[in-house]
């Protein structure tokens, strides 16, 4: 069996930069943290991630070359704690998002443990382009 990839198909120009990207996103699908991807209007959506143990300057988030990436790192407060059970994850993580042209990243807020980030599409215009057709 052939895999089919969106260079096969002769009226797909110019997707292979896509392709590449659903590639590496496929690849970095790691299970923690857990979230929630809700859309909360026609042209809005909100990623949740479950962040418990985290503080507000233990995360971040960029957004590098159409990606949204939010990285955790708790900071080892130097005490000298004896655990007797460690069931709580303090390890550091890192979340990418592939974001489509339009898509702007807003406002992120951390409430109960719950990182929230908004983002917002921009309405596409139309654009009609009219070719002139010339004799050779």
């Amino acid at each position: 069996m052939t895999k089919l990839t969106l260079g096969s198909y002769p009226h797909m120009l110019g997707f292979e930069q896509l392709e590449r990207l659903l590639e590496r996103t496929a690849k970095s699908s790691e299970g923690y943290p857990p979230f929630n991807i809700e859309q909360t209007s026609d042209y809005s959506y909100r990623i949740t991630l479950a962040v418990a143990g985290f503080a507000e300057d233990d995360l971040s988030i960029t957004v590098e070359d159409r990606q949204l990436v939010i990285r955790g790192r708790q900071r080892d407060d130097g005490s000298e704690r004896i655990f007797l059970h460690r069931g709580i994850a303090a390890r550091q993580f890192q979340r990418s998002f592939v974001l489509a042209d339009g898509v702007e990243v807003g406002e992120a807020m951390i409430e109960n443990g719950l990182l929230h980030v908004d983002l917002t599409i921009s309405r596409p215009e139309t654009v009609v382009q009219t070719i002139q057709i010339r004799k050779g």
